[in-house]
Order: C-alpha cells, then structure tokens, then sequence
C-alpha cells in the first residue's frame, strides 16, 4: 500500500468518524435505544454507502476513461473539501454542542434500517465523498481489478466507522468519556482533515 493510498483511507476514516447526519443517527440511536438499534442505522448506512460507492466506481471509471481532465479537476475539488471538513470540525471544536443533542432514530429495528438507508441515500456528504474519493485514488486507466480493490477498502473502512460508532455509542462509560473530551478529538479531526487536503493538492497522483 502506497503512502498516499494509506493517507486517504486515513482520510476517509475521519471524514467517516466526523459529526454528520449519518454519525449522529447512529450515536443518537445507540445511546437512547441501545445496541441493537443503533447497528441496525448503521446497517442501513453502510448499505446506503455501498450503493453509492458502486454507482462511483460503475460512472466515474468510464467518464474518466474519456476525460482524463475530470480527475484533475475532482482531485482539486476533492482536496478542498477535505479543508473545509478541517474548518467545520475546528468550528465544531470551539462549539458548546455536544454529540448527544442527536436525535434518535424511532421504530422496530426494520424501520430503523430503513431510515439509516434512506439518510446515506439523500446524503449528499456520501454522494460527493465517494465521487471524490474514486477521482483521487483510481487513474483513468486502472483496471477493472483497481477499481474493485479500491471499492473493497473504502467500504471496509467504513464498516468500520459505523458499527464501531454503534458498538460504542451503546456502552455509557464512551459516551461520558467522549463528552468530556470531544473538543480534543474534534481538534484532532481539523488536524487530520488539514493534512489530507493539503496532500491531496500537492501531490499529483499518476
């Protein structure tokens, strides 16, 4: 695994981890409604995120097969992005807004799947993550093997994220540890955040 390869699955692990739609249903779910219901959003997330990815892979690799320009142009915009997720996370930091304002997520666990689905669907966070992420990583000449192997890591990377967010927003002793720290992670999400878009702008993928 390349560094750069590495620095954006770190990337996309924070950008995961970062208090958004889909991380405060699932923290907001697991601590009200416990375990059990907040994977279940998180298996509705995940979903939605799949979907989306695929769709990613499937029109990003053929468009950009024709207009190797694209990648350029989605790289730089891809690396703003990630600095202006630096700028909301420090913003965030300096807030007195915590992470458990989240609202759960209501009903049986079906319904609860099917609301994480649909938020990831509509999310244009995931939309716009995923056509970045494949503009960055994937050169308009990859194989069809890249593709999927990409595809694999990030879906992976963000399995992770999710139901580690549901597993741990479910025990109360995170939850209490977390709110008294949350200023030091989301500082440290600007940091990471920072670095990745700067790397991203500076260094041209081939």
């Amino acid at each position: 695994m390349s560094v750069e390869f590495a620095l954006i699955l770190v990337a996309w692990a924070v950008g995961g981890a970062s208090p958004g739609p889909a991380t405060l249903a699932i923290a907001g779910t697991a601590m009200e409604r416990g375990r059990a219901a907040g994977l279940a959003v998180a298996a509705g997330i995940v979903c939605g995120s799949a979907f989306w990815g695929i769709a990613a892979a499937l029109g990003l690799s053929a468009l950009m097969l024709a207009n190797a320009w694209l990648v350029e142009i989605l790289r730089y915009v891809g690396g703003a992005y990630l600095l202006f997720l630096a700028y909301k996370a420090m913003k965030s930091a300096l807030s007195d807004t915590p992470v458990a304002q989240a609202k759960a997520k209501r009903g049986d666990l079906g319904a609860i799947y099917v609301k994480g689905l649909l938020l990831h669907l509509t999310n244009p966070k995931a939309i716009f993550g995923w056509g970045a992420m494949f503009a960055v990583i994937v050169p308009p000449t990859s194989s069809p093997d890249v593709v999927i192997q990409t595809f694999l890591a990030l879906i992976a990377v963000s399995n992770v994220v999710f139901f580690g967010y549901a597993l741990l927003f479910s025990m109360g002793s995170f939850v209490r540890s977390y709110q008294k720290m949350r200023r030091v992670f989301e500082v440290t999400f600007a940091l990471l955040f920072g670095a990745a878009g700067l790397k991203i702008l500076t260094t041209r993928l081939t």
